[in-house]
């Protein structure tokens, strides 16, 4: 069944979604109380370009201690204002983190298996950039 996931009005512009996995989010037009859906669609793409990366970089035995992805998009003036150009910026923090090993893993998330930004680059522009930040030892080593 297609079926699975269920968007309810909570009053005014609110409503609850709630995915087949069980857990919810508040969605809300005014962004008073919850994200706006537009918002919901880059964040999407957002978690799953950062979920497949952190999961490459770890199969390439990169030690990575953090990783987050900027992002943001200019929208349609006209109906419907669907995004035409995305920028998503990577930070991949961690210990000598190999530069090549990050921008072959922003690729295939980008190119073979992130869906959601897949999707929104059938309307849109999606530039990627990153950076890499060395982590610091969490304490001094004796020497």
């Amino acid at each position: 069944m297609f079926r699975d996931h269920k968007v309810k009005w909570s009053g005014g512009l609110t409503f609850t979604g709630t995915g087949a996995s069980g857990h919810s989010v508040v969605l809300d037009s005014d962004k008073a109380i919850g994200l706006s859906p537009m918002e919901l669609l880059l964040l999407g793409a957002g978690g799953c370009a950062c979920i497949d990366l952190v999961m490459i970089l770890g199969k390439a035995r990169q030690k990575v201690v953090d990783a987050w992805v900027e992002i943001g998009g200019e929208r349609r003036q006209e109906m419907p204002r669907y995004y035409t150009d995305i920028e998503m910026h990577f930070v991949v923090k961690g210990m000598e983190i190999s530069e090549r090993h990050v921008s072959r893993a922003i690729d295939l998330a980008m190119e073979k298996y992130c869906s959601a930004s897949a999707q929104l680059a059938a309307l849109a522009d999606i530039k990627t950039s990153y950076e890499i930040i060395e982590a610091e030892l969490p304490w001094d080593p004796v020497p």
